[in-house]
């Protein structure tokens, strides 16, 4: 079986104010307890930017996790639902070894006057995949999904 962590949430927002905090990830570090800063360029996020996550567990310590930016979708209308999408690529020489490799992908739908829904998901494969703090991950994605819940309904 494939280690996943998911989450799912609710957030009273339109789709466009939680995109903008989403993608300033320079700000994580102001509302952020799973992610609390990002080594990004001075610069809107662009496709194939290099990004360095500092991740901090709920229990103490942490890390910092090279990433690759690899999708960037705006807020767009397809058949009156909004949706977008921001995906990044665990990267450096662990997934190059293919020890472990994930992409973590969040994304946002809004139907028509509805909450924006926020989801995030990342599957982790690789020879060293199952070793990796699954339940600190879902722990983080859970405290990273509330934070930006709060976060989004408070900029209105």
């Amino acid at each position: 079986m494939t280690p996943r962590a998911e989450v799912e949430r609710e957030i009273d927002a339109p789709i466009d104010r939680v995109w903008s905090a989403l993608v300033d990830v320079r700000a994580y570090r102001d509302w952020n307890p799973f992610i609390v800063a990002v080594d990004a360029p001075a610069r809107p996020l662009a496709v194939g930017d290099d990004l360095t996550l500092h991740v901090k567990w709920a229990t103490g310590g942490g890390f910092s996790s090279p990433e690759r930016v690899v999708q960037l979708d705006p807020p767009r209308e397809v058949d009156g639902v909004w949706r977008a999408a921001l995906a990044y690529r665990f990267s450096g020489w662990i997934p190059r070894l293919r020890l472990v490799r994930a992409t973590r992908v969040q994304t946002l739908t809004q139907s028509a006057s509805g909450p924006t829904v926020y989801h995030s998901e990342e599957a982790f494969h690789g020879l060293a995949a199952r070793w990796v703090p699954l339940a600190r991950v879902k722990d983080g994605f859970e405290r990273q999904a509330a934070a930006m819940k709060r976060h989004a309904e408070a900029l209105g």
